[in-house]
C-alpha cells in the first residue's frame, strides 16, 4: 500500500492569504486525493471554519496578512485536530507549544506536503 493511500478522502482545511499559493496548494491536495476545505484567506474566516466545518488536518500559513495564525492553531488544538504550519521563515517564529507540529518551508513541493500530512495524521486515528 502506498503511504499516500492514507491521504485519500482526508479533509484538509487550507488557511492561506495568498490567492495563488492557495490555488497551488489546492491542486497539490487534490492530486494527493485529499478534499480541500476552504481555503480561508483571513483569520476570521479560518476561525469560523474551525467551528463549523469537519476536517482531519489543517495547513496554516503562519502569517495571514500580517496577523499571526495562532488563534486558529489554539482552536484546532482544543478540538484535537492536528496542524501543519507553512512559512517563508524559519520555524523559530513558532510558539513553543507549536514546535512539535510539522512545518513546511515555502515554497514546498507536493511530496513535502504529503510527508507533512502523513506525519500530522499519524497522531490521529482515521
Amino acid at each position: 500500500m502506498d503511504e499516500n493511500d492514507a491521504l485519500r478522502g482526508r479533509r484538509v482545511l487550507v488557511v492561506e492569504d495568498e490567492m495563488m499559493i492557495a490555488m497551488l496548494v489546492e491542486d497539490m491536495l487534490a492530486d494527493l486525493g485529499c478534499v480541500v476545505v476552504g481555503p480561508a484567506h483571513r483569520l476570521e474566516d479560518a476561525l469560523e471554519m474551525v467551528c463549523v466545518e469537519p476536517f482531519d488536518v489543517a495547513l496554516l500559513d503562519v502569517n495571514l496578512a500580517g496577523q499571526p495564525v495562532y488563534p486558529v492553531a489554539d482552536a484546532l488544538r482544543a478540538k484535537g485536530v492536528p496542524a501543519i504550519f507553512a512559512t517563508g521563515y524559519a520555524d523559530a517564529e513558532l510558539r513553543e507549544i507549536d514546535r512539535g507540529s510539522p512545518v513546511l518551508q515555502k515554497p514546498f513541493r507536493a511530496s513535502e506536503l504529503a510527508i507533512a500530512l502523513n506525519e500530522a495524521l499519524r497522531e490521529t486515528p482515521a
